[in-house]
C-alpha cells in the first residue's frame, strides 16, 4: 500500500499506533481518522495523528482503500453499522481485535457484500488513548490474518502487504485456532493478572498496606497488564468465552497439580516444572518478542 487512502475507525492506543506508523512508513497514504468519543478527537486533532480527524464515522471511510476498526470487539457490529453508509465497494474491511471468529462474524453480518479480512496485529502495552501510540509499536510483532476460506487472494496480500510495512510479520491463520492461541498467550494472561491484583486488593488491610509498599519485585512485573483498558478486556473475555474458559480449566488442572507438589513436599516435581517453563520464556526473547536486556530493559 504505497499511495492510497486509509480510515482508521477507533484511535486509542493501537489505532492512534497505526497512524504514526503509516505517516513513518507509508508518507503517501492519506490517513483519515474518526473515534466515537468528542474528546479522543479532539485531542487527536491536537496531536495531528491524522490527515483529517472526521466527526461522522460514514464520513471518515469516504473513498477509502482499506479500513481498519480499531474499537473494543463489543464495538465491532456497531462501528460496521455505522461506517457501512460511507464505504465504498472495493474498500477491504479490517480490525485489530484480539478475538477473531465472533468478530469476523459479526463484520459479515453487518457488512454483507463488502470485502471483510479480519487481523490481529499482537503488539500492545498497559496504556491507552491516543497519546499513548507510537510509530513503532508493530516492528518485529506478528500480525495474524484471519481470512475466510473463499476470501479474495489479493486482498488478503494487499493487507498482509500492508502490515509488513508497519514492520510487522504477518501469519495467516484459521479464527478459531487464533483464539485459542490467544486465550493461552493473552486472555488468560490478564485474566491472572486481574485476578492476583484483586486477590492483593483483599489482602492488603491484613498486611497494613505491605502487599502494594513492597511491590517492586513480582507483584509488579507479573501484574503490569492488569493496567490495561477494563473496557477492551471485559469484551474480549466475553467474544472469546468458550477459549477462555477451555483454556482456565486446563490451567486450574496444572496449578492443582503444583499445589499437590508442593503440599508434598515433592521438589523434583517443582524443580522440572519451573527448568521446563524457564525454557519456553527464553525461547520468547530468542525468538525476539521481548527484551533480554537487564530488569526487562528498564532506565532507571
Amino acid at each position: 500500500m504505497d499511495a492510497g487512502r486509509l480510515a482508521i475507525v477507533g484511535l486509542g492506543l493501537i489505532g492512534s499506533s497505526i497512524a504514526r506508523a503509516v505517516r513513518a512508513r507509508l508518507p503517501g497514504v492519506v490517513v483519515t481518522g474518526h473515534d466515537a468519543s468528542a474528546e479522543v478527537r479532539a485531542e487527536a486533532r491536537s496531536l495531528g495523528l491524522c490527515d483529517h480527524i472526521a466527526d461522522d464515522p460514514a464520513m471518515a471511510v469516504t473513498d477509502a482503500d482499506l479500513v481498519i476498526l480499531a474499537v473494543p470487539v463489543g464495538r465491532m457490529a456497531d462501528a460496521a453499522h455505522m461506517i457501512a453508509p460511507g464505504l465504498g465497494a472495493d474498500a477491504i474491511i479490517s480490525d485489530v481485535g484480539s478475538s477473531k471468529a465472533g468478530v469476523g462474524a459479526a463484520l459479515r453480518a453487518a457488512l454483507p457484500g463488502h470485502v471483510i479480512i479480519p487481523a490481529h496485529p499482537v503488539a500492545g502495552t498497559e496504556n491507552s488513548g491516543p497519546a499513548a501510540g507510537f510509530a513503532t509499536l508493530f516492528e518485529g510483532r506478528w500480525c495474524i490474518i484471519t481470512p475466510e476460506a473463499d476470501a479474495s487472494r489479493g486482498a488478503v496480500d494487499r493487507l498482509a502487504g500492508f502490515w509488513q510495512a508497519l514492520g510487522a510479520r504477518v501469519e495467516t491463520m484459521d479464527a478459531a485456532h487464533h483464539d485459542m492461541v490467544l486465550a493461552v498467550t493473552s486472555h488468560l494472561p490478564h485474566l491472572i493478572a486481574y485476578t492476583i491484583v484483586g486477590t492483593a486488593s483483599e489482602l492488603e488491610e491484613v498486611t497494613e498496606s505491605e502487599v502494594i509498599k513492597y511491590s517492586a519485585g513480582g507483584f509488579r512485573d507479573f501484574t503490569r497488564i492488569a493496567a490495561s483498558d477494563p473496557v477492551m478486556w471485559r469484551d474480549v473475555f466475553l467474544a472469546n468465552k468458550d477459549a477462555v474458559l477451555a483454556t482456565l480449566q486446563r490451567f486450574n488442572e496444572d496449578l492443582t497439580a503444583l499445589q499437590q507438589a508442593i503440599r508434598r513436599g515433592d521438589g523434583g516435581k517443582l524443580e522440572d516444572w519451573f527448568t521446563r517453563t524457564r525454557a519456553i520464556r527464553r525461547s520468547i526473547i530468542e525468538q525476539g518478542q521481548d527484551d533480554a536486556a537487564p530488569d526487562f530493559g528498564r532506565k532507571h
